[in-house]
C-alpha cells in the first residue's frame, strides 16, 4: 500500500510535495523506500533543502507531571539547496535507514494500542516557514522481538498498554533519546507475586539488551517493591532458545524474590507492614535500574502466534494523525498537530 498526500505550501500559487512510500512496512535495522515528488506553483522559489525524519510521541515526565511531546529522533537530509522554476516537477528517490533502537508499533499485523510512527518530509523554502507532509508507517518486531513477546502470550500474560518514556536505560548501551515499555497483566499463576510486567527492546545489529521490569505495588498488609531483570537475546542464535521457558524463569524468579524479601522483613499475613527500602536500585535517569542477581540461563524458541488473542489492541492512528486534510487525500496520510 502506498500512502500519499498533497500539501500546498504557499496557499494558491505554491509549490506541493508527494511523498510515496514504496511500502510503509518495515523493521528496526531494514529500511524505507520511496520518493519525493516536488511540483512548482505559479512562480520560480528556491528549496533550501528537503528532509526525512521519523516522528514519534513520548511521555515526559517533568517534576510531578507528565505530558506527551512530539519527537523527531531520526533525520536524513535527501537533497540541498536548489532553484524550483514554476510548473517543474522533481522527484527525489530514497532510501530511508530506520535505526535499531526503533519502536515497534504493530505485531502480527495489528497494530499496538498505544503507538504511532511516521515519516515527516520536510520541504524547506527560502524566507518561508518549512511545511511538508506526514506518511504513517508500521514498525514489525524482528524474530527476537516476537518470540519473546510470543512467549508472554503462551504463559497467559495479557497486554495492557505500550508507550513511549523519556530518558535512559541505566547501564544499557542506548544511543535514542526514549525507551519503549510494553506492559502486560499477569495471569493468575504469577499474579501473588506480580502485578504488572514491563519489557523494553534495545536493539543494536547484533542482537537485543531484554529489559524487565516486574511492578508488585502492595497493598494494605504488604509493601510493594519492583524487581529488575535483564538479559541478551543475538540475533543469530534467536532460534536456538526456549523463550517460553526463559521468560517463565524470569517472571518466577520475579514472584520468588518478592516473597523471599517479604519473610526476610518478617511479614505475616495480618501485619501492616511501616516504609520498605527497595531491594533493587531505582531507576536512574528516567531509566530502567540495571538487573541484580542471578541471570536465568536455560534458553528454547516459541512459535509465534497465540499473542493477538490476547492483547488489547487499538486504532492510535486515528487520534495522532488528525487530519490535516486539504482535500484531494486519499486518506493515507495525516499531520501531527503543530
Amino acid at each position: 500500500m502506498v500512502f500519499k498526500k498533497m500539501m500546498r505550501l504557499f496557499g494558491a500559487g505554491g509549490p506541493s510535495v508527494d511523498t510515496v512510500l514504496v511500502n510503509p512496512n518495515t523493521r528496526p535495522g531494514l529500511s524505507l523506500e520511496g520518493h519525493v515528488n516536488i511540483v512548482g506553483g505559479d512562480h520560480d522559489v528556491t528549496i533550501e533543502h528537503v528532509a526525512l525524519g521519523l516522528v514519534t510521541r513520548v511521555e515526559v515526565e517533568s517534576g510531578d507531571s507528565e505530558y506527551e511531546s512530539t519527537m523527531e529522533f531520526h533525520r536524513m537530509p535527501v537533497a540541498g539547496s536548489f532553484v524550483l522554476a514554476a510548473g517543474e516537477q522533481r522527484q527525489i528517490p530514497f532510501s530511508f535507514p530506520v535505526p535499531w533502537e526503533t519502536p515497534i508499533t504493530d505485531v502480527y499485523g495489528q497494530r499496538l494500542h498505544g503507538m504511532t510512527m511516521g515519516l515527516r518530509t520536510e520541504l524547506a523554502v527560502a524566507r518561508a516557514i518549512d511545511k511538508g507532509d506526514l506518511d504513517p508507517i508500521s514498525v514489525h518486531p524482528l524474530p527476537a522481538h516476537e518470540r519473546i513477546l510470543d512467549a508472554f502470550a503462551r504463559l497467559g500474560f495479557r497486554f495492557a498498554r505500550a508507550d513511549l518514556e523519556r530518558g535512559y536505560i541505566h547501564g544499557v548501551n542506548q544511543t535514542l533519546p526514549f525507551y519503549q515499555e510494553i506492559e502486560f497483566y499477569p495471569p493468575p499463576q504469577y499474579a501473588h507475586g506480580i502485578n504488572e510486567v514491563e519489557v523494553t527492546f534495545v536493539t543494536d545489529p547484533y542482537g537485543v539488551e531484554v529489559v524487565l521490569e516486574f511492578d508488585k505495588r502492595g497493598g494494605f498488609l504488604r509493601p510493594g517493591q519492583d524487581v529488575y531483570g535483564r538479559f541478551r537475546v543475538e540475533h543469530a542464535t534467536v532460534d536456538q532458545t526456549d523463550w517460553t521457558a526463559v521468560v517463565d524463569g524470569w517472571v518466577r524468579q520475579a514472584s520468588e524474590r518478592y516473597v523471599s524479601f517479604l519473610s526476610s522483613h518478617g511479614y505475616t499475613p495480618g501485619q501492616v507492614p511501616g516504609p520498605v527500602p527497595p531491594a533493587y536500585a531505582p531507576p536512574m535517569h528516567g531509566g530502567h535500574a540495571p538487573s541484580q542477581g542471578p541471570g536465568v540461563g536455560a534458553v528454547v524458541a516459541g512459535a509465534a502466534g497465540g499473542l493477538i488473542g490476547g492483547m488489547v489492541l487499538g486504532a492510535a492512528m486515528d487520534e495522532l494523525f488528525d487530519g490535516g486534510d486539504d482535500g484531494g487525500d486519499d486518506g493515507g496520510d495525516a499531520d501531527f498537530g503543530e
